[in-house]
């Protein structure tokens, strides 16, 4: 099964994928229409594996406004709380590091969306004010942190 096929069903309904792929991402969707919303094959796109093969983490890259944008960021529902959100946020951070020139990460979480923020502060993240007119600004929060210091930080 591939990795969409996998990804597609840890999103049962039309808020879970709203609070993973924002307001533009239809639901209900399909194969074609999951694969166009995520730019499969478009954006740098990583994956987490089990030890038994499975997908256990998903998320993305791209520069957006001099950051190292990290998107879409998702864990099985069967491994989450152990850990694997910030192995992935560790691993999309060293890859960035080294695909773009940025001297700042940044992401985008729900502030409904308890357990993510936590795990992206416990890494270093903050909040910080939107650097421009935002759609998602009265439910979002923006966060960033530097790319220095990130092999101390992903040690922690």
């Amino acid at each position: 099964m591939s990795d969409i096929d996998q990804l597609m069903r840890w999103f049962p309904d039309a808020d879970a994928t709203r609070t993973w792929g924002g307001p533009a991402f239809r639901y209900p969707f399909n194969r074609h229409s999951f694969a166009e919303d995520i730019h499969w094959g478009r954006m740098a796109s990583f994956s987490l594996r089990s030890p038994a093969g499975e997908l256990a983490a998903f998320g993305q890259l791209y520069e957006r406004l001099d950051r190292i944008n990290l998107a879409r960021l998702a864990v099985s529902p069967a491994l989450r709380g152990q850990g694997v959100g910030k192995r992935l946020v560790s691993m999309l951070m060293r890859v960035g590091a080294k695909m773009f020139t940025c001297t700042e990460f940044s992401l985008f979480v729900y502030r409904d969306n308890v357990a993510a923020a936590r795990c992206y502060e416990s890494m270093g993240f903050t909040v910080t004010d939107y650097p421009e007119q935002a759609a998602l600004a009265e439910v979002c929060d923006y966060l960033t942190r530097p790319v220095a210091n990130l092999e101390s930080q992903n040690a922690s």
